[in-house]
């Protein structure tokens, strides 16, 4: 396995598991009733967010770099009202970013550049790989923005004082 391969799969897992930190954090702080709350009907709740992250993640990482059966139904994501509790969605996530983590880790330089049929997308799999990553760093932010805008508070994420720190 060469260098480039090892850093994408380090630091891809790196974010997978720190975005899904955020995400605990985050849903921890909010309440059943505001994990399942929609602003408008054209906008989905934490919960149908984090559905649609455990969707995504399986059929990319799970369903076509790990082999499971493909079962997704991606509407159906947005279309529950829940309440399914925050313990059980954010175990659900933690268990499907630990097997595509796990998956990730396991792949050779031929899986990274092995071409798949991921709905109407054609990706090979360090494509597959950035896909997910960055569309679960993007609905992280949402989830941190919306605890944010509920509990006026700041999340501690960076609160280190030796980020103040420039670089020589």
């Amino acid at each position: 396995m060469n260098s480039s391969s090892e850093f994408l799969k380090a630091s891809c897992i790196a974010h997978l598991k720190e975005s899904y930190q955020k995400i605990h954090t985050s849903i921890d702080r909010l309440t059943e009733e505001e994990t399942w709350w929609r602003p408008n009907g054209e906008s989905n709740s934490m919960g149908n967010i984090i559905l649609h992250l455990c969707g995504n993640i399986t059929q990319y990482i799970l369903s076509s770099l790990g082999g499971a059966e493909d079962h997704r139904i991606r509407s159906s994501e947005f279309a529950d009202q829940g309440p399914i509790s925050k313990q059980k969605l954010l175990q659900n996530l933690e268990e499907i970013i630990q097997s595509a983590c796990d998956i990730i880790g396991s792949l050779s330089e031929s899986d990274l550049i092995k071409s798949r049929s991921i709905q109407c997308y054609e990706k090979t799999g360090v494509d597959i790989i950035v896909h997910v990553t960055e569309h679960l760093s993007y609905h992280t932010g949402q989830i941190v923005y919306f605890t944010k805008w509920q509990r006026a508070e700041s999340m501690g994420f960076y609160d280190d004082k030796a980020l103040e720190k420039k670089s020589p």
